[in-house]
């Protein structure tokens, strides 16, 4: 995902000395950021553009060929796309969803070695990597047909209880985890969140000790606790430009082929928060 942000100096403070993500590089105007165990040089960018906005949701497909052939899908889709050569990661698909999200594709990008064993390197919520990307879109029918489409498979739901039903929010996968990306009903397209991996529920209560005490008090939004969808342990912080961040851990595996959907309904008091 690359963000923009208005003081990279602010950013990274938030990012890297009380989250706890590392720097792959750096340039004057962006930063690039990987978790612990991530491989790939870099899974957060952020960009002093002096506008808080997001500015790209990127996916990573298996070879260069799957590359020429996402090209194709949108022009067949009349959608507008383009290849770009992008720092660290060559050629580039740029393209837009059917509501108008920003997305990237790319086969190759550069790798460095993981700090999963480099202990003296972990901070904060020892964040391990990116797990995900939440959205607001005006119409999660037309979100979920997309990505649907594109190869994304539904893991959990939630609808309303009109006669049909409609989608309120839906959950999709694409590496056998809960969701890589998530569209809920509202004012759209919008990202809601980047969601992170981390470790364990300790981590997340670690960095809740160290944002308490570090002068973050004020970003901490909600949690920590326990998502009734997906079952994830969970804390939503908002970085200094307002971006929100979910540090996220404890969900399940949806590798089965017959994975069965899970269906929740608006007024389900514990769809958000387990505990109710």
């Amino acid at each position: 995902v690359e963000l923009g942000v208005t003081d990279l100096t602010a950013s990274r403070a938030f990012y890297v000395d009380c989250l706890g993500m590392l720097v792959t590089d750096e340039a004057k105007d962006t930063l690039y950021l990987h978790g612990i165990e991530e491989r790939n040089h870099h899974s957060i960018v952020l960009r002093e553009t002096g506008n808080p906005l997001c500015h790209a949701l990127g996916f990573k497909v298996a070879s260069e060929k799957d590359l020429d052939l996402a090209a194709k899908w949108f022009a067949d889709k009349g959608l507008p796309a383009e290849f770009r050569e992008v720092p660290f990661q060559g050629r580039t698909l740029r393209a837009r969803d059917a509501r108008g999200m920003p997305l990237e594709f790319y086969a190759k990008m550069e790798q460095r070695p993981s700090a999963l064993q480099k202990y003296g390197l972990h901070r904060g919520a020892r964040i391990q990597r990116i797990d995900h990307l939440n959205c607001f879109t005006d119409d999660v029918q037309s979100s979920y047909e997309f990505y649907n489409d594109l190869g994304f498979r539904l893991t959990e739901y939630t609808e309303t209880e009109e006669k049909p039903p409609q989608f309120w929010a839906v959950w999709m996968h694409r590496k056998g985890n809960v969701h890589d990306i998530a569209f809920t009903n509202g004012l759209g397209p919008r990202l809601h969140h980047v969601g992170v991996w981390t470790a364990s529920a300790i981590d997340i209560l670690n960095v809740c000790d160290v944002m308490a005490t570090t002068g973050y008090l004020a970003n901490m939004e909600r949690g920590p606790g326990r998502h009734g969808i997906s079952n994830a342990f969970f804390l939503y912080v908002r970085d200094p430009d307002g971006h929100r961040v979910e540090m996220f851990t404890s969900d399940y595996l949806t590798v089965d082929h017959d994975h069965e959907p899970i269906r929740w309904t608006l007024r389900d008091p514990q769809r958000q928060t387990l505990w109710g």
